[in-house]
């Protein structure tokens, strides 16, 4: 069975809570995590090409394994990273036991209320298309909600349309377009290939 055969079949059992479930069969050895990659997002490191992140928070939704988290700390970025499951953070602290990521476990339709509008930098790297399309517009607005200046949101695009079967459940033009909610405005919106890369600004 693939690693997207396993969020698959994960997701249908439990429609928010799989991740847990997906990073806790992993630790165990019986799944396997698609987007465990050995190195950060590429249109996230496109997009930071000579950013300085000295003096900034940033906060990555959705850490999982910390690669992004990884790269924007790299960047001189003081970083908080946040996934849903205990089981990821857990994982994370264990592979970089000296990173200066503050790693916690969060629930992004249910975010700690200190962090509004509190990071300079919001990374939104495939987190809501991660979700049931019913919950996208609440998951969007909390991400807004989070949002102190600067929002990147990278996700693979589709056309309008009925929801494919998921996950994932990619990101209609609508649905980018939508994080202009709570004060933000677009800034800029790319379709390259398959992927947005959408960066927003306060």
């Amino acid at each position: 069975m693939s690693a997207d055969d396993d969020t698959r079949r994960l997701q249908a059992a439990n429609p928010t809570g799989w991740f847990e479930d997906l990073y806790a069969e992993a630790d165990a050895g019986t799944a396997s995590v698609p987007w465990d990659q050995p190195h950060p997002q590429r249109h996230l490191v496109e997009w930071a090409s000579g950013v300085d992140g000295t003096g900034r928070r940033a906060l990555v939704v959705g850490c999982g394994y910390g690669r992004d988290s990884e790269f924007l700390a790299s960047l001189g970025f003081e970083v908080v990273a946040f996934d849903i499951s205990p089981t990821a953070i857990a994982a994370v602290q264990a592979r970089y036991p000296d990173s200066k990521v503050s790693y916690v476990v969060a629930d992004l339709l249910d975010p700690p209320a200190e962090w509004h509008h509190a990071f300079d930098l919001v990374v939104e790297n495939m987190t809501v298309q991660a979700l049931p399309v019913d919950l996208h517009a609440r998951a969007t607005e909390r991400v807004a909600w989070l949002t102190g200046s600067t929002l990147l949101v990278l996700a693979v695009a589709r056309a309008e349309g009925p929801a494919p079967d998921g996950p994932p459940w990619p990101l209609t033009p609508a649905e980018i377009m939508a994080f202009e909610t709570d004060g933000l405005q677009a800034l800029k919106v790319h379709r390259d290939e398959a992927r947005w890369t959408a960066e927003f600004v306060r």
